[in-house]
């Protein structure tokens, strides 16, 4: 059995107005993300979710299928995507769609390989775990020289591991999230989070999992976009 690709789409985004249907290397910022998955071969059905008539629109249009649209209030900046993700798991089984695992690919991070794709979903096969989470090693660490504010107002150091950590490669590695995620779909409706227990790390490029969040991200993803593109 295939599995699905989720992609979650809404149409108000802050940091970059209308990113989804911003035109990036020619083409809707969505429609990369819909024709990776569709021609990787990997799933059965490419699903998107939107509450926007225009994302919808231009979803069919690229070969997605919008088989429901999302309710307006899981469709706010204050919602969870686990709420989301929850809405269009149950919907899809309640319309007979079959799938064990699916994928959540997030529009946002288009330059995602598909053989990474593939790679998380053999991993999540061949472990006893609930997920796989697409990550890249963050070089900003929490344990070295990030600091937040204590209850005075004071400078603190984010983490600690009890001594001064004198180097960022001394320091304990952490990952960065990107936007894939891996699971299986009875375990998530039990759990009803991404966040389960038994998540594995399936590491990737870092500049294939670079997230659109600002502006700026947006004219680095869309040059690396050209430069794969060849445009």
């Amino acid at each position: 059995m295939k599995p699905i690709c989720f992609i979650g789409a809404r149409g108000g985004s802050k940091g970059v107005p209308r990113k989804n249907t911003r035109i990036i290397a020619g083409k809707p910022l969505i429609a990369h993300t819909i024709e990776s998955a569709l021609n990787s071969n990997i799933f059965s059905h490419v699903i998107v979710s939107t509450e926007d008539n225009e994302i919808a629109s231009i979803a069919r249009k690229y070969g997605a299928e919008v088989p429901f649209m999302r309710p307006k209030n899981l469709a706010t900046d204050k919602v969870s995507f686990d709420k989301v993700l929850m809405h269009g798991i149950q919907k899809l089984y309640s319309m007979k769609y079959e799938f064990d695992i699916f994928v959540n690919r997030d529009c946002t991070v288009p330059l995602i390989r598909n053989k990474d794709i593939d790679g998380s979903i053999r991993l999540l096969r061949k472990k006893k775990c609930d997920a796989v989470f697409g990550v890249y090693r963050q070089h900003h660490n929490p344990y070295f020289n990030m600091m937040e504010l204590n209850s005075k107002g004071f400078l603190k150091f984010s983490k600690n591991t009890g001594k001064r950590v004198e180097s960022r490669q001394s320091a304990p590695i952490v990952y960065q999230l990107n936007g894939l995620f891996t699971a299986y779909a009875d375990r998530f409706l039990k759990f009803r989070t991404l966040f389960m227990p038994r998540i594995l790390p399936y590491e990737i490029p870092p500049e294939t999992g670079l997230m659109i969040d600002t502006e700026t991200e947006f004219q680095i993803v869309q040059m690396l976009l050209r430069r794969k593109l060849g445009t």
